[in-house]
């Protein structure tokens, strides 16, 4: 199922990148995009992990720079029957977390400092499991390739408007309409991405990682925590790049959407309220009685 996602997420990001490749240089520029597409497709399988952990100047450590973190996801990682991921520390003062890689052989997991700071250590190991979980379930593929090839054809967008009124327009039907109908797609392709990362994931990643920690109340508290912090920090590194606003556990974007059509992450509120509820199905005393979704 992963699989056939991935492939079929690939299939409509690479037709997006060859209609705006169209639209600016004709049949050529359709050519041209179909094989930068081709190499960024294949670019992006094998490094995407690096450029986004890269990009967020995130450091690896090891048991004796961070013991307790690399325990904790030692710990997570053998009840989730998983090789043990890389662990990365961003010195950002936001709460968040992402996991990267292209399978579980080549995953990452990735904390910022903000989150060490604010969360206990049950909350963080419940942060922990649901990146797990995103690892697990092979998200993270999906995830990173989208991040790249999304930032791929905004930029594609942007270049359009250096082709308006410079170059030949007889070859090229649709002329300087083209390249402005391509500045308009690319922001709505960008907004297809989200549509492609199913907030669908965000809810499993939830359910499986609370079952990898046994704690589901433990990750709703993270998530209420992170969520109501992440409101007041802000994160430029992420606002500088948007496209990969959907690797994190919640939105590190100040301007967030609802759990509507345009949003890359579910409400926290329906979040917590779905973990209260699998709090309760597994017996926990702590939410019986309990309505409101923030406890």
């Amino acid at each position: 199922m992963n699989y056939a996602r991935t492939a079929l997420l690939l299939a409509a990001m690479t037709g997006l990148f060859l209609t705006v490749g169209y639209l600016i240089g004709g049949q050529g520029g359709m050519t041209i995009a179909f094989a930068i597409a081709l190499a960024m497709n294949a670019f992006a399988y094998w490094n995407s992990d690096k450029l986004v952990l890269r990009m967020h100047g995130a450091q690896a450590v090891d048991p004796a720079s961070a013991p307790q973190l690399h325990a904790i996801v030692a710990g997570l990682a053998e009840r989730a029957q998983l090789p043990m991921p890389r662990v990365y520390i961003m010195h950002n003062d936001q709460p968040n977390a992402f996991a990267t890689g292209r399978d579980p052989e080549h995953a990452a997991v990735a904390v910022t400092t903000g989150l060490l700071q604010r969360l206990d250590e049950q909350e963080i190991a419940g942060v922990l499991a649901h990146e797990l979980a995103h690892v697990r379930n092979r998200d993270t593929l999906t995830m990173t390739i989208t991040a790249t090839l999304a930032g791929a054809i905004g930029m594609l967008g942007n270049f359009a408007f250096f082709f308006i009124g410079s170059r030949d327009q007889r070859d090229h039907p649709l002329g300087a309409i083209g390249a402005l109908l391509a500045m308009i797609v690319a922001p709505i392709a960008a907004m297809l991405v989200q549509f492609a990362i199913s907030r669908s994931r965000e809810y499993e990643a939830d359910r499986v990682g609370a079952v990898i920690c046994g704690e589901p109340l433990a990750l709703a508290s993270a998530l209420a925590k992170i969520h109501n912090t992440a409101l007041r920090i802000d994160n430029p590194i992420a606002e500088s790049n948007p496209a990969t606003a959907h690797l994190f556990i919640i939105n590190p974007l100040q301007g967030r959407a609802v759990d509507g059509l345009f949003s890359t992450h579910p409400s926290t509120e329906n979040r917590i309220r779905r973990l209260q509820e699998l709090a309760r199905v597994m017996g926990d005393p702590r939410v019986q009685g309990r309505r409101g979704p923030w406890g």
